[in-house]
């Protein structure tokens, strides 16, 4: 089948993606503020005309998601990038810290960039959340008031930029989005293949406590997603076995880092280890998992046809698969100005830095068109890693 696919080279990188896989999904890991890398990364994407057809989310990933899936291609860069400029302006003095302080020396940096976490702590963000008056106070109880900040104008921003009947085409786009039940602390996956996706479930994916309030969705009440696993990428890979699957995996935070020396990077070292996810160490599992789908699949060949009738021969060929799969990963690097508040560092200059990093990171893969090609049958899974020297395939 490889070799077929490889018989009339096409002429351009998407048609190489169209021709090689079943299913492109773009897998956006949680991490707040720094999720403009995200919207960088799906606008050089759609400058390579390369369109996912499933996306999955958690946080802020989940609601990147939204916007794209919510948009035609033609306006999703633009209307990402009108989230992006929503949510980063502060509604008291919004014009103190946007000014381009690229040239500043670092120290100088950090602390332009601690002032406007600072001001995302005491005055919110506009169209995201607003600080609650008093939420201590008697009158603030139940699950949907017990936090510091009320998530209300999020809801008018997604239902202002986001077409909820388009996110809920499946046919044209396949959306899932994860989220923690807060009763029983299952978590669960929101997907527009059986659910009717509302502003809602996006927002309890990055509905995290104690800041933002749990959401309520048919009774139940939810958290962020990411307090269970803060990367969907085990549900793509492990959704559609059978599919020729290209993911660009886009994580926000990164599992290796620096030996922390002081209390504030030991804050940050630990926000990192926790809302990594491990997303290797789910890549490798996944790896695994389908050579020995594939094994299992070519052992079936064998059997002979007079045997196949055998339930025994069904079960094991249900849990076969001969499908290949490429997983690109990027994930963001930090800035040295940067601190542990960096997920809640909402300033302009900071979301276009991300946004920038971002877009260079998807052209720089993109540039490397070997990557994209389906994987040789012999080798099922591979990953390509924008940060590695080398490719790999573990």
């Amino acid at each position: 089948m490889a070799d077929a696919k490889r018989s009339n080279p096409p002429a351009t990188l998407t048609e190489t993606v169209a021709r090689d896989y079943h299913t492109v999904a773009l897998v956006l890991q949680g991490g707040g503020a720094l999720g403009a890398y995200q919207a960088g990364v799906y606008q050089a994407l759609a400058e390579a005309d390369l369109h996912p057809t499933w996306l999955a989310g958690i946080s802020i990933g989940a609601l990147n998601a939204a916007i794209i899936a919510g948009n035609p291609p033609p306006r999703r860069v633009e209307r990402l990038r009108e989230f992006w400029e929503t949510i980063c302006r502060q509604p008291l003095l919004p014009a103190v810290l946007d000014f381009d302080t690229s040239a500043w020396p670092p120290l100088w940096r950090n602390g332009i960039s601690g002032l406007a976490a600072w001001r995302a702590l005491t005055e919110g963000q506009a169209g995201f959340f607003q600080p609650r008056l008093g939420p201590l106070l008697p009158w603030h109880t139940g699950p949907a008031g017990a936090s510091w900040y009320d998530t209300t104008p999020l809801r008018a921003t997604l239902e202002r930029l986001a077409d909820f009947d388009r996110i809920n085409d499946a046919r044209a786009m396949r959306v899932s989005v994860g989220a923690v039940n807060v009763r029983t602390g299952d978590f669960t996956y929101f997907d527009n293949t059986r659910d009717a996706l509302r502003p809602e479930h996006f927002m309890a994916s990055g509905a995290l406590p104690p800041g933002f309030p749990a959401v309520e969705i048919d009774g139940e009440f939810y958290w962020d997603g990411g307090m269970v696993s803060n990367t969907p990428l085990y549900k793509v890979l492990s959704d559609r076995p059978s599919h020729d699957t290209l993911v660009f995996q886009v994580d926000l935070w990164s599992a290796r880092g620096s030996l922390p020396h002081d209390l504030a990077q030991v804050a940050e070292r630990s926000k990192e280890i926790q809302f990594s996810s491990r997303t290797r160490l789910i890549t490798e599992f996944m790896r695994r998992t389908q050579e020995h789908r594939c094994l299992l699949h070519d052992v079936m060949a064998l059997v002979p046809e007079d045997r196949r009738n055998d339930p025994a021969y069904r079960r094991a060929l249900a849990r076969s698969a001969a499908a290949l799969t490429n997983v690109i990963h990027l994930i963001y690097r930090d800035k040295p100005y940067e601190g542990h508040y960096k997920d809640y560092e909402f300033s302009t200059a900071s979301m276009q830095s991300h946004w920038q990093s971002g877009m260079e990171d998807m052209r720089h893969t993109l540039a490397h068109r070997q990557w994209l090609a389906a994987p040789d049958p012999e080798d099922p899974f591979v990953t390509h890693d924008v940060h590695r020297a080398t490719t790999t395939s573990d």
